[in-house]
């Protein structure tokens, strides 16, 4: 069975959608899935399930949607496609702190036109890097004012997104292996 992390998108932002990791846990493992472990307070979640993709997505959410009465969408990828991202690693040149580059990690990959105008965006001095069902955001003055993270937004890109910083996602890869 293979190793996979989930990411949950929304949880635990302030007092809305509040989602505790051990209950998580127990629910994941209720569900059959093995080796599970959460990173965080924000929905980080390494488990080994014979599901994956789409499928697993749908059951999770369903899942805890059902068992924690929260809403949330969840976005997989295989241990596999997550050390792909990471050796990719396209800001990493100009990308000095880990905490403000980031990855986007996308339910669906971006349709053309979408792709083609936030890799035209005129954001200097942050950059942005799309490749498949990821964007790639380096915001060297922080996110709360960036032009580029109002770019990064499910309505704006047509699909749903959830984003982890750099020191996250080299963490998962290392909690996945």
């Amino acid at each position: 069975m293979p190793r996979q992390v989930a990411l949950l998108r929304g949880i635990n932002l302030g007092a809305r959608n509040r989602v505790s990791m051990p209950e998580l846990r127990a629910l994941l493992e209720g569900l059959g899935h093995a080796d599970v472990k959460t990173l965080l307070q924000s929905g980080n979640v390494v488990l080994t399930s014979e599901e994956s993709g789409a499928e697993l997505e749908r059951g999770l959410e369903t899942a805890i949607a059902g068992q924690l009465g929260v809403e949330s969408r969840v976005i997989v990828r295989t241990a596999r496609q997550l050390a792909a991202v990471v050796k990719r690693d396209p800001l990493g040149d100009v990308a000095d702190d880990p905490k403000r580059y980031q990855v986007s990690f996308l339910a669906d990959t971006l349709a053309p036109a979408v792709r083609k105008e936030l890799e035209a965006a005129d954001v200097v001095p942050e950059r942005v890097a799309v490749h498949g069902r990821e964007i790639y955001a380096w915001h060297p003055a922080g996110i709360q004012r960036s032009p580029l993270v109002k770019l990064l937004t499910d309505r704006k890109l047509g699909v749903t997104a959830t984003a982890r910083n750099w020191n996250t996602v080299t963490k998962l890869l290392e909690l996945v292996r």
